[in-house]
């Protein structure tokens, strides 16, 4: 064909539509694969009437089915536009002292475990420790496939209900942490002014205070007009925390833009906008007894313990499919 020997003048332009291209051939090579097992499946069929011989490989090979058809109908149920990026993930300590900064570096392990398991690079860009145990905020970068796409449904209010250990008379204890999720986007559109920044730099802080770095390497960026305030500390050099802080201070800007643009939409709509420490997303109660509830899908796990440990794909899941319904109602 002519067109593939076209020299392209813009680069730039033709990357968005290599990307779509490329994304499509990814989603038809999948189906293909997903068609043949099938089609394997129904010629095992006819061997599993002549005996049982066969009945352990076929089990075997139905469940793989059965996760490659799960994991396609995930693929196309993430399709908005941003949910191919990067996700930044900030997690915050709420009401609840101690135990609430506790819970809160509970469910910074979660994530992690969750990110490794899918394969997913997970960079900690800052983190501050909380005073007794625990930490006071967090801030992730996690790289990879649909990172965001999959962790979009994390955002809200996450209530932990326990026996606290750090109550010396033993008592049951609420603690409450919020959880931010925004898309890292490669090509954003957000234009920073040199002059709208405050740039700081610290010295890199770990547990308890400690210094861990006898230079500045850390730095605290502030946009001046929107008082978002990004910090970064965990790169090797000053040079590298600022190039990562302005990543994250781009993908908030862009977020912002976007609760924007949605607020007017509600607004015209006369839709009641929800307070962020009001979302309850999801409650983990180890006291009376175990349970994790997500308060939007209804799904509940018994075993509270996989989950904190990074078993959150059901609830994920569960998630997404709820969403790709209420969007596709009639």
């Amino acid at each position: 064909m002519e067109i593939a020997n076209h020299r392209w003048d813009n680069s730039e332009k033709v990357k968005p539509i290599l990307t779509k291209f490329n994304k499509l051939q990814k989603e038809i090579e999948s189906w293909e694969k997903l068609k043949t097992d099938i089609e394997e499946l129904s010629e095992w069929k006819d061997l599993l009437e002549e005996g049982d011989e066969y009945k352990e490989e076929f089990e075997k090979k139905l469940k793989e089915v059965e996760k490659s058809l799960k994991n396609f109908e995930i693929e196309m149920v993430l399709q908005d536009p941003h949910d191919e990026a990067n996700a930044v993930l900030s997690l915050h300590a709420g009401t609840g002292g101690t135990d609430a900064q506790d819970w809160t570096e509970i469910l910074l392990r979660m994530y992690i475990r969750w990110a490794e398991r899918k394969g997913y690079q997970v960079k900690i860009l800052d983190i501050s420790p909380g005073e007794e145990a625990g930490i006071k905020s967090a801030t992730l970068l996690i790289e990879g496939d649909k990172a965001y796409g999959y962790l979009k449904g994390e955002k809200g209010v996450h209530r932990l209900v326990r026996i606290s250990p750090f109550d010396a008379n033993h008592r049951r204890h609420t603690s409450f942490a919020l959880v931010e999720v925004i898309p890292e986007l490669p090509e954003s559109t957000i234009e920073i002014k040199p002059e709208d920044l405050k740039i700081e730099t610290f010295r890199a802080g770990g547990a308890g205070g400690q210094h861990v770095n006898k230079v500045e390497s850390a730095v605290r960026i502030t946009h001046i007009p929107t008082g978002i305030v990004v910090q970064c500390q965990n790169e090797r050099s000053q040079h590298a925390n600022k190039e990562m802080a302005l990543r994250v201070l781009k993908a908030r800007l862009e977020e912002l833009e976007e609760r924007k643009r949605r607020e007017k939409i509600a607004s015209l709509k006369g839709e009641v906008q929800e307070i962020s420490w009001g979302n309850q997303i999801r409650s983990y109660v180890f006291h009376p007894y175990t349970l994790v509830k997500d308060h939007r899908t209804g799904l509940e796990i018994g075993n509270v313990q996989a989950v904190i440990d990074g078993e959150i794909d059901p609830f994920i899941e569960a998630y997404l499919f709820n969403e790709f319904k209420k969007k596709n109602k009639s």
